[in-house]
């Protein structure tokens, strides 16, 4: 008996078999891992391989693939968490509220909640002032927001989606 959660039909929608939860799994920990590689860790051919990463990215199973970026690189040394709160009369705005937020530059991650408040954005800044004038310009001064509360991230852990290798 394996500790693995077992996946039914109804909870694997995209049919993964086992090769593929591997080769998703290991492109989840290096997307540059380079075919062969990538063929030779999952135990098929590199053709076999290849066929399989192309459908995985057909079925939407890959959306995309990515680089992290260290923000203090680029001189974003500051991270915050805002809540927002949309004032009842205003929630048909939401959908444009979300989209103009996730145009803005500090905007690392956007969270549409059910709950008390109904965004959470994750910015990414250069310091306190530059996270309070993006409040200021981009929620404080919008009629539709009833609130916000801002908290400063000390030390930020991206989790590597360790649930996801879980079923993986």
């Amino acid at each position: 008996m394996t500790d693995a959660p077992q996946i039914s039909a109804t909870s694997n929608p995209y049919g993964l078999d086992a090769v593929d939860r591997q080769i998703v799994a290991l492109l989840h920990e290096n997307a540059r891992i380079p075919n062969v590689d990538l063929a030779k860790r999952v135990g098929v051919s590199p053709s076999t391989c290849l066929a399989r990463v192309r459908s995985l990215r057909e079925r939407g199973v890959i959306v995309r693939y990515t680089a992290e970026i260290n923000p203090a690189a680029l001189g974003f040394t500051l991270q915050a968490l805002v809540s927002v709160r949309i004032r009842p009369g205003a929630r048909h705005l939401m959908e444009q509220i979300s989209d103009d937020l996730r145009r803005e530059p500090e905007v690392a991650q956007l969270f549409f909640l059910g709950g008390t408040e109904d965004f959470l954005i994750h910015v990414r800044v250069r310091d306190s002032e530059h996270v309070r004038q993006f409040v200021l310009k981009n929620l404080s001064a919008n009629p539709a927001v009833a609130l916000t509360e801002t908290n400063l991230v000390f030390e930020h852990h991206t989790a590597h989606s360790a649930g996801l290798r879980a079923v993986l």
